[in-house]
């Protein structure tokens, strides 16, 4: 491939022009609403003070501009003529605890939309005063939950905006590779996570997404539409179902509703824009679109890699108030993707194949939120989701075909949700949810031998299947003390393809300490239903039994200062029923993504028979930004191993075993930010190719005596990322220097045959990376 010049060389002049800008511009505000947590009830009264967090002066409501304000008889918040900069706002209600909602952005001539739930104080002690500080109050049934502002995406370094990827250095998710952002949850694989949008599913949140997964390479939500993502590792309550490992609620902030408004984006990896504006006097839009321009960069400049993917998303979110306390919000999201590379660009690249790739992903639902009185709130959402993908991939060293798909994936799906405060120390939620799938199949798998090279007959398979995944569920919350809150919930599950129903207990625990500490304690059932792609090979395999795990979590938590919250947490994650391969019993199939080409092979008849087990201890000091200081800083130590189908007990593609990380910034004022994040993790486990079976097959062939025997490298990197923020006359322009593994630390992505040299081949992940990006608000 013929080089060009490095991007650093591109980027960095291009950085430094624009930051001599001069940060001046005119006030804007803040608008937002106090409600009770619980029943989404308005709190008329609450008081809201404002603190500049560059700063550290905490400023009320009798300074001059009027920097703080009490609630109206809706609950609403209005705050005006306020200097441009980040502030953190105290809410206050009496009976409540105080919270803090942290990076609230004030823009020039901008809204900026803030949203305060605030939960009954549950321990007095006497004059003192009760607070969450800048932490959202968990309840008994959210342990191992992690919470992440739209912001604190944004300028993550090493994340790119990517909401995936900031979850990597939380202690619960192993490390994989660069070019990945799946998230391994406590030993689980891609396929046990869920995502949500405003309480839409989203299957995949991905670009080139894993058929039948959950990961990727790169996020599709833009992170300027997002104002809030709460991830649960484990141990979530009975209203989710159908997942094994983590849900992930992302909430989307609303359009303004004064004026319109745009914003222009240029990054390392594409270009794009969003409008939003009112909708009559009662309601609000937003819509963001982007492209990618690889190709171009390829062309022009040594980015590293010849392969240039095309693709594109597109995001909207409206929001009508039908009544004070009623309110329809519509949420749709698409992405395409393209990928086209030939026989050489493959083997330049150290690509395995090579072929085409074309992958469309939409969903679009509606959600009614209902405020019926004082003591009952329901959420209703009706949702559609499609994914076709169009591939066609053969092998590298060989051409030799590899697989032809075909695929027409469809969901439709009703969800609803009531919560029911009945007392004070009473409450209900219960609801349900029904998904109906259909799957048509055109899929054609090469007579490529299995990974212990085993001979596969051409596989074909031509299906059109149907069915239905459905549940229902009740949780009642009590508090017989003011200290101790107890919840119970059932799920009734029910799978058309076996026709298996289930019944999933789930209860946890939950003691305050003090004002500032809490015990949680947590155990429940969960099953999940397989892949539509897997379903879909035959008829043996639609009777499986569902995989099915069983959750225990202890945890400690307790606020060091308002803005710094210390978790400790032990978990057991108990595994069986999974699908096993009698001819690969050696080999967990559901880690095939992982140690194979990134999607499924074919196999032969299924028996449910696999079992895995994860355990760790994990520990987090998060600290929020607050006097111009935030980070994170988490280790865990954890196992996750499976039993084969001899009985022998193996470690998972993903045991990492020891994984710390650290993540940071300063933000002396409202004009520069620095931030870092180093990332360690132990080896990963894999098996060895064997050399000798390699060369005669002229294929790659593991080792079949030591299945998962070895472990790679031990992963570090850093990555750096530098924000300037300047503010013009009603607009605001942000300009960021990111790099990437700063020191070039050659970080092991796996091992591979070299079909064409007839040998071992290292594959490295990414090397030193600089990223750039603009952002101009208007």
């Amino acid at each position: 491939m013929r080089r060009k010049s490095s991007p650093i060389l591109v980027a960095f002049p291009l950085f430094l022009f624009l930051v001599g800008c001069h940060a001046f511009g005119q006030s804007g505000g803040i608008r937002g609403t106090v409600t009770d947590a619980a029943t989404g009830v308005p709190l008329p009264g609450a008081n809201v003070l404002l603190r500049p967090l560059e700063t550290g002066r905490e400023r009320d409501s009798t300074e001059t501009g009027g920097h703080g304000a009490a609630a109206d008889a809706d609950g609403r918040v209005f705050i005006d003529r306020l200097a441009p900069g980040s502030y953190a706002l105290r809410v206050s209600f009496i009976g409540y605890e105080t919270r803090v909602v942290g990076d609230a952005v004030v823009r020039p001539g901008r809204i900026t939309m803030i949203d305060a739930a605030l939960h009954p104080a549950a321990y007095t002690a006497g004059e003192v005063e009760v607070t969450a500080g800048y932490f959202t109050t968990l309840k008994a049934e959210d342990v191992s939950v992690a919470a992440f502002s739209g912001e604190e995406i944004r300028r993550s370094p090493g994340s790119a905006g990517d909401v995936s990827r900031i979850m990597m250095v939380l202690p619960s998710v192993a490390k994989v590779n660069d070019q990945s952002n799946s998230l391994i949850v406590r030993g689980g694989s891609p396929l046990e996570n869920a995502f949500f949008v405003d309480g839409i599913e989203v299957p995949n949140i991905n670009h080139f997404p894993a058929q039948g997964s959950s990961g990727g390479p790169l996020g599709l939500l833009p992170v300027d539409l997002i104002r809030d993502v709460t991830f649960s590792a484990g141990g979530f309550a009975a209203r989710h179902g159908d997942r094994l490992s983590s849900i992930m609620d992302i909430r989307f902030r609303e359009g303004d509703r004064e004026r319109i408004l745009g914003q222009a984006d240029l990054n390392f990896s594409g270009f794009g824009g969003l409008l939003e504006g009112p909708l009559g006097t009662n309601g609000s839009w937003l819509l963001s679109a982007r492209r990618s321009y690889l190709d171009l960069l390829v062309s022009a400049i040594d980015i590293g890699t010849s392969v240039a993917p095309r693709y594109g998303d597109a995001a909207a979110k409206v929001s009508f108030d039908l009544s004070s306390r009623h309110r329809l919000v519509f949420v749709g999201l698409w992405s395409d993707d393209h990928n086209n590379p030939d026989a050489t660009t493959a083997a330049e690249n150290d690509m395995q194949y090579y072929g085409r790739q074309d992958i469309y992903n939409y969903t679009g639902g509606f959600t009614w939120r209902a405020l019926w009185n004082e003591q009952v709130f329901t959420t209703t959402s009706v949702s559609w989701t499609g994914m076709d993908f169009g591939e066609e991939f053969f092998k590298t060293g060989s051409g030799a075909p590899l697989l032809f798909n075909d695929s027409h994936e469809r969901w439709v799906r009703l969800r609803s949700e009531t919560r029911w405060s009945l007392a004070s120390a009473l409450h209900f939620e219960f609801g349900g949810d029904v998904k109906a799938l259909r799957g048509r199949y055109d899929n054609r798998y090469g007579g490529v031998p299995d990974e212990l090279g085993n001979p596969h007959p051409e596989f074909l398979f031509q299906q059109d299947v149907r069915g239905v995944v459905g549940g229902a569920h009740a949780t009642a919350v009590v508090n017989p003390w003011s200290v101790l809150t107890v919840s119970a919930g059932l799920r009734a599950g029910y799978v058309e393809w076996n026709e298996a129903c289930s019944l999933e207990p789930r209860v946890s625990v939950a003691l305050q300490v003090n004002g500032r500490g809490s015990v949680r304690v947590s155990a429940g059932l969960y099953t999940q239903s397989l892949p539509l792609l897997l379903l879909a090979r035959d008829e043996s395999t639609r009777t499986l039994e569902n995989p099915r795990a069983v959750h225990g979590v202890v945890s400690f938590s307790y606020l060091l200062g308002e803005s710094t919250r210390l978790t400790i947490e032990g978990y057991l994650k108990q595994y069986d029923r999974f699908p096993v391969d009698p001819d690969q019993s050696a080999l967990f199939l559901v880690d095939e993504l992982q140690y194979r080409y990134g999607f499924f092979m074919p196999h032969g008849a299924l028996r449910s028979t696999g079992t895995a087990v994860s355990r760790g201890v994990e520990c987090t000091v998060q600290k929020k930004l607050a006097q111009g200081f935030y980070g994170i800083a988490s280790a865990s130590y954890s196992a996750a191993r499976y039993t084969d189908g001899e009985g022998v007990e193996r470690p998972r593609v993903y045991d990492n075993r020891l994984i710390f990380g650290i993540e940071g910034g300063w933000k002396p004022n409202a004009s520069w930010e620095v931030s870092l994040r180093w990332l360690y993790a132990g080896g990963a486990p894999y098996t060895p190719l064997d050399v000798v079976a390699s060369a005669a097959a002229r294929q790659e062939v593991l080792d079949a005596t030591r299945i998962n025997g070895q472990r790679h490298p031990d992963y570090h990197a850093l990555n750096l990322r530098v924000d300037h923020r300047c503010h013009f006359d009603r607009s605001a322009l942000v300009v960021y220097l990111s790099v990437w593994n700063a020191y070039n630390r050659k970080n092991v992505a796996g091992y591979i045959w070299d079909e064409r040299h007839q040998r071992v081949k290292t594959l490295f992940q990414w090397g030193l990376l600089p990223i750039f990006g603009i952002e101009w608000e208007f």
